[in-house]
Parts: C-alpha cells; structure tokens; sequence
C-alpha cells in the first residue's frame, strides 16, 4: 500500500513539473536555450521558434499584420540557431529537420491565409528555413559527387 502511495505521489509530482515547463514564459525558455548544453539546444531553440510560429499565426489571424511580420523573425533566427547547434553538436540533427520541415509547411498553409503585402516576408522566412533544412540533410547524408 505505501508503494502504491509512493508512485502516485511520484507521478503527481511528475506533472506538475511538466506542466510548470510547459506554462515557461518565452523569455525563461530563450535564457534556458541560451545556458543549455549543446547536445539540448537544437531542442530548445525548435521549441522557440515554434512558439514564435504560433505568435505569427495568431497574429495573422487577429489581423493584426505588424505584429505577425514581428514574429517572423524571431522565427527565423531560432530556427538558425537550432540548424547550427544540431550540426556543430551533431545531435538531433534529423529530429531538428523534421521539426523545421513541419514549420515550414505550417507557414506554407499561413501564406495562403495573410495579405498580398506579406506573402513576400512569409516566403523569405520558408526560403531560410529550406536552406537550413537543407544543409541539416547535408551533414546527415554528406554531399554526393556523382563525377
């Protein structure tokens, strides 16, 4: 019976924990990315540059345009810096693809949905984010010489 007490208690404690890190503010999640070990960093700085992904968005669609160009990039940088560490760390390189793959998708469908005056910047970001994908799949996979 105290087992069972014990690993309730356990998993009590767990989520909360969890939950308290997910309800981390922008800033505290920035200045953790920014002390964290290499090897954790693509992982942070995905997760900001998601975070800023759902602030465009958002934006966007309170019509309020000024605020999502903002958010665009903040985005970019993240994305970068995630892109960078993976390759210099040479850890979660395929998992920082993936997830900057899947936000780039998500500002495709977000260009369809904003303004011919800001199509341009959502493009440029999905430009950026292609070649960081790129050079990711380059260093998983090296450069093939077909000569």
């Amino acid at each position: 019976m105290k087992t069972v007490g014990a690993i309730l208690i356990f998993l009590v404690v767990a989520c909360l924990l969890s939950f308290s890190r997910d309800q981390e503010s922008l800033e505290q999640l920035i200045a953790r990315a920014e002390s964290a070990q290499p090897a954790q960093q693509p992982d942070l700085y995905v997760q900001i540059a998601d975070r800023e992904l759902k602030v465009a968005v958002e934006a966007y669609k309170a019509n309020k345009p000024e605020e999502g160009r903002a958010a665009l990039q903040p985005l970019v940088t993240y994305a970068d810096k995630a892109h960078t560490a993976a390759i210099q760390a040479r850890k979660r390189v395929k998992h920082t693809e993936i997830k900057l793959r899947r936000i780039a998708g998500r500002l495709r469908d977000l260009k369809l949905n904003v303004g011919m005056d800001d199509q341009p910047n959502v493009q440029a970001a999905i430009d950026k984010l292609e070649i960081f994908r790129t050079e990711l799949l380059q260093s998983m996979f090296g450069s093939k010489n077909n000569d």
